[in-house]
């Protein structure tokens, strides 16, 4: 089940986040650029966004903030990768969003940058620059777009 965060959900979203995100940085072999939820969510705006959680039997397992424009946060719990969550979450942002949506992926993050183009994104270029949240780290990402579902 998809639906709409609460704050009743920050204790499991932070869970969640802490642990797929140290899965995310080895990926991309920036380990040491790990830092927690409850550390940089104030810095990077995590509660300015929209926010959807999915649920299963009763347990919140994964999440994804959102803007009009941007899928910014997609996480799921290690146990429940390749379940079908992050797919599910990136069509509910979707069906929310129905206008072309952008996402980055941490370069060496191949799990992720295959479940985005499984959902229809298509990889429009790289960058560089500067880790959010972590600012004194040096980052690569592929940049994606969704044509949207209008």
């Amino acid at each position: 089940m998809i639906r709409r965060y609460t704050d009743n959900d920050w204790t499991r979203v932070c869970e969640i986040h802490d642990a797929a995100r140290r899965d995310e940085l080895a990926a991309a072999a920036l380990g040491e650029a790990y830092l927690t939820l409850a550390e940089t969510a104030a810095n990077e705006g995590f509660h300015e966004y929209e926010i959807l959680v999915a649920e299963r039997d009763g347990t919140v397992i994964g999440f994804a903030a959102f803007t009009a424009d941007e899928l910014a946060w997609l996480y799921v719990d290690p146990p429940f990768y390749r379940t079908g969550t992050g797919a599910a979450l990136i069509q509910a942002v979707l069906h929310e969003v129905p206008a072309s949506l952008s996402a980055e992926v941490l370069d060496g993050n191949v799990a992720a940058l295959t479940t985005y183009k499984r959902a229809g994104f298509v990889e429009v270029g790289r960058s560089h620059g500067r880790m959010p949240g972590n600012e004194s780290f040096a980052v690569t990402v592929s940049e994606l777009k969704h044509p949207g579902l209008a």
